[in-house]
């Protein structure tokens, strides 16, 4: 064979095996590896953009919105069409540059974060980089046209919501807030979260060169699931009634934190709830800690005589006593476990009735001890202390009850008379719910019903019997023991509401120190009482923790016992109840006896 035509057969052979080469990587880019290059391919082009839903409102229970949602923007870049030019292709380094600072100042100027921010976020060259959440519809209206009026592109606006609290500060503590992220911190909005949470969707779209949209991939999409609507138990009206007196309270006495809770005692519903200090929602991620703590649900404390229901009910109901029945209240010194408990009023004998007007701290330990420990240590928890009522907001603590028999031996005479325990507010107004409603023990709720966003009931919250506690025999004799306590003679004339029969205890506790003992001249002053006394329609708790009173003596007759009957006046109004026209004008009574008389420190 010739040398040329050796030449040229070896020629033929490498352009064959070199178009071979060519073609396999043809097949491979083609055929094998299509789908990734395809999706290369489009990564370029296609962005799949959030579509946001709107999280679900909170209403009270006349349909009164205490959360909703207003349209926002959330503002976002693509670095890819900043860094591109009209004709798709990539700038040279200075008109880049140029181009990045000019779009950065404009971004800069209309949402108030410093250029060098942008500038290094836009240069990572992401396609899709948020700038800032929740920018009102009119900045990010200006912010478009500023863009639009200087041809530059890559800047695009996602539809969002911000969460509002039209009602400000009112309610704070009940409906909590949100993270940045939009999950329930506290209250209602933790609590209620996966009712409340939308299920943001997404779809894809493809944009050209110079960045304009031109085409939705419909089947590449999940639509926007909005969250459901909560109904809460709160009256708002009522809830402003309570408000308004605790902030004219708070002023006045300038106590370090306060609280009120109205329930209805047959149902468990929260009527109202308030704790001082408050802090506006729409702000709260800048309040601090310890203002933005809900003391109804929190706040672990000794109740005092308040707590003297449960003694007095429990020896009654055992059959140990009547209401009549004399106890000798050792003239006001009871020596017991090498220790003196003291009355502060020398009492002789007193009936069990009046052991509860007169708020008798001998009286109610004497009870305790017909009883037992173990036996009065039941009746305390069947009264739901020691264990978390199960409201429907998060946090709740169980307070303190330490078991029968332990080394304390004076405990059986002390928790009687609401020491040596701890209890939370939300605890003592079911307790006392318990007398209102004629023995039943009912979970407090703050939740009504769960509404879809056509209407439609989703889910209705009924009233839950957690157990009986006494019998309705024996929660009538407890009550007209109270009726007194709201007497002339009693520890809260104060208590008095003209037209309606009030029933009601008054509670004056030595405020306990961090490591043990109690503070000097620091009290912890409450009333929890029910209107009307005969067919309550509400119980009211009134807690005021260390008050400044001035020369008012610092007693829960004389500081708590005031502002229950502002609201409970108040609210008989709103709820339209019908006062007795056969009773005589009870605050006035109620004035005289407080100003001819020294007050009783219950």
């Amino acid at each position: 064979m010739k040398p040329i035509q050796k030449r040229a057969i070896l020629v033929c052979i490498l352009l064959v095996t070199v178009l071979s080469v060519y073609s396999a990587r043809l097949i491979q880019i083609q055929v094998v590896d299509h789908e990734i290059y395809a999706a290369r391919a489009n990564a370029k082009h296609i962005v799949k953009k959030p579509v946001y839903a709107q999280r679900g409102r909170i209403i009270d229970i006349n349909h009164e919105i205490l959360a909703t949602n207003t349209a926002v923007k959330t503002v976002y870049a693509d670095a890819s069409h900043i860094l591109l030019t009209e004709t798709g292709k990539i700038d040279d380094a200075d008109r880049k540059k140029n181009r990045v600072a000019k779009i950065s100042e404009i971004v800069s100027r209309h949402l108030g974060i410093p250029i060098e921010e942008i500038e290094k976020k836009i240069l990572t060259e992401r396609r899709y980089i948020v700038l800032k959440h929740g920018v009102d519809e009119l900045v990010a209206h200006a912010l478009q046209g500023e863009l639009r009026e200087n041809q530059l592109r890559g800047i695009y606006f996602n539809e969002d919501f911000r969460r509002i609290y039209p009602n400000g500060d009112m309610l704070c503590h009940v409906l909590g807030w949100l993270d940045h992220e939009k999950n329930g911190l506290a209250g209602i909005e933790k609590s209620m979260d996966e009712f409340l949470r939308q299920r943001d969707g997404y779809r894809f779209t493809e944009r050209d060169r110079t960045g304009r949209e031109i085409v939705v991939y419909r089947g590449y999409e999940r639509p926007a699931q909005e969250g459901l609507t909560v109904q809460t138990t709160v009256n708002l009206a009522l809830q402003a009634v309570v408000e308004e007196e605790l902030k004219a309270a708070c002023e006045k006495f300038k106590p370090e934190g306060a609280t009120i809770i109205m329930m209805n005692p047959h149902t468990g519903a929260i009527m109202a709830m308030a704790s001082w200090p408050v802090f506006d929602n729409n702000d709260a991620n800048n309040a601090p800690s310890e203002v933005t703590r809900n003391h109804a649900v929190l706040d672990m404390l000794e109740p005092g005589s308040t707590f003297k229901i449960v003694a007095v009910g429990a020896a009654i109901e055992e059959g140990l006593v009547t209401d009549e029945t004399k106890i000798f209240c050792e003239g006001g010194r009871f020596f017991y476990g090498g220790r003196i408990l003291r009355d502060h009023h020398p009492y002789g004998s007193l009936s069990v009735h009046e052991i509860l007007v007169k708020s008798s701290n001998i009286g109610v330990a004497k009870l305790a001890l017909q009883m037992g420990e173990q036996r009065f240590h039941d009746y305390v928890r069947r009264f739901g202390f020691g264990d978390r009522t199960g409201i429907d907001l998060p946090g709740e603590i169980p307070g303190r009850v330490n078991a029968p028999g332990g080394a304390d031996k004076l405990a059986i005479t002390r928790i009687p008379m609401g020491q040596a325990i701890g209890v939370t507010p939300i605890q003592l107004c079911t307790s006392m719910s318990v007398i209102a409603n004629g023995g039943n023990l009912m979970m407090p709720q703050v939740v009504a019903s769960i509404i879809a966003s056509d209407g439609r009931i989703v889910s209705k919250y009924k009233p839950v019997l957690v157990r009986n506690v006494i019998s309705r025999e024996t929660a009538l004799k407890v009550t007209a023991a109270l009726k007194d306590v709201v007497g002339k003679k009693g520890t809260a004339p104060l208590a008095m509401v003209p037209g309606f029969a009030v029933a009601g205890k008054t509670g004056t506790a030595q405020k306990a120190g961090a490591r043990g003992g109690y503070m000097a001249e620091k009290y912890i002053v409450s009333f929890c009482g029910f209107l009307p006394a005969d067919d309550p329609a509400f119980v009211i708790y009134v807690l005021i923790d260390d008050a400044k009173p001035g020369a008012i003596p610092n007693y829960g007759g004389t500081i708590a016992a005031p502002i229950f009957a502002n609201v409970a006046r108040k609210a008989a109004r709103i709820l339209d109840l019908k006062p007795d026209p056969a009773l005589l004008d009870p605050m006035e009574e109620g004035l005289k006896q407080a100003s001819n008389t020294k007050p009783i420190r219950d």
